[in-house]
C-alpha cells in the first residue's frame, strides 16, 4: 500500500528561489563543475544533485533527484552558487579584535604574528585568496571572494586563544558577545583552623 506522503514530491523551498546574476559576472557549465567569473575573481565549484538553467539575468537551480537527498542537494546548491556570484561580484569581510593588555597582532609577508600571552608569538599562515588589514595592531579585516575559506580562516584565527570568560581575553568576532562569569570575591576560601 502506497500511502501519500509517497507520492507527494519533496521540493525545497530555498532551492525553488532564483539567483540574480549582476551585470559583470558570467559562469559556465562544464559536467558537474561550475565556474563563475567577476570582477573580484574566480570560483570554481562542483555541485551534485542539480542543473542550472539561465534566464535573462536569473539563474534557476534545478534538482535532479525527488527524493529527500535531492531536495538537500537542491537547497544546499543553490546557496552555494548563489554565495559565489555574490563573493565574486561584491566580496565577504570578517573582523576579528584581539583584546587584552600587550596583545596585538602584525603582518610578516603573508604570516600573521600575533603576541596573545603565550611565551612565544604565534604564528599564522594566510593563503593567497584571503586579503588581511590590520588597524592599530588590535583590529583584523579579512577579506576574500569564497565564503567558506574566509569563514574557516576566521574560526581558524579565534582558535588561537579564544576569549575566556573572567576577563574577556583573547581573539573575538568584532560583533561577538562575550558572556562573561564573576570571579572569585570575598576573602580566602576554604575551612577556618
Amino acid at each position: 500500500m502506497v500511502t501519500q506522503s509517497e507520492n507527494k514530491v519533496i521540493e525545497s523551498r530555498v532551492g525553488k528561489a532564483p539567483v540574480a546574476i549582476p551585470a559583470k559576472v558570467t559562469f559556465a557549465v562544464s559536467g558537474e563543475q561550475v565556474t563563475v567569473k567577476g570582477p573580484l575573481g574566480t570560483l570554481t565549484r562542483t555541485f551534485k544533485g542539480v542543473t542550472f538553467e539561465q534566464e535573462g539575468a536569473e539563474v534557476h537551480v534545478k534538482a535532479t533527484a525527488t527524493n529527500r537527498t535531492g531536495k538537500a542537494l537542491h537547497g544546499l546548491g543553490r546557496n552555494l552558487f548563489r554565495n559565489m556570484v555574490q563573493g565574486v561580484s561584491v566580496g565577504y569581510k570578517k573582523e576579528l579584535d584581539v583584546v587584552g593588555v600587550g596583545f596585538r597582532v602584525e603582518a610578516i609577508g603573508a604570516n600573521l604574528k600575533f603576541s596573545i600571552g603565550f611565551s612565544h608569538p604565534v604564528m599564522f599562515a594566510l593563503p593567497a585568496a584571503v586579503v588581511c588589514k590590520i588597524e592599530k595592531q588590535t583590529h583584523l579585516e579579512l577579506t576574500s571572494v569564497d565564503k567558506e575559506l574566509l569563514g574557516q580562516i576566521a574560526a581558524n584565527i579565534r582558535g588561537l586563544r579564544a576569549p575566556e570568560p573572567y576577563k574577556g581575553k583573547g581573539v573575538r568576532y568584532s560583533d561577538e558577545t562575550v558572556r562573561m562569569k564573576a570571579g572569585k570575591s570575598g576573602g580566602k576560601g576554604g575551612k577556618k583552623k
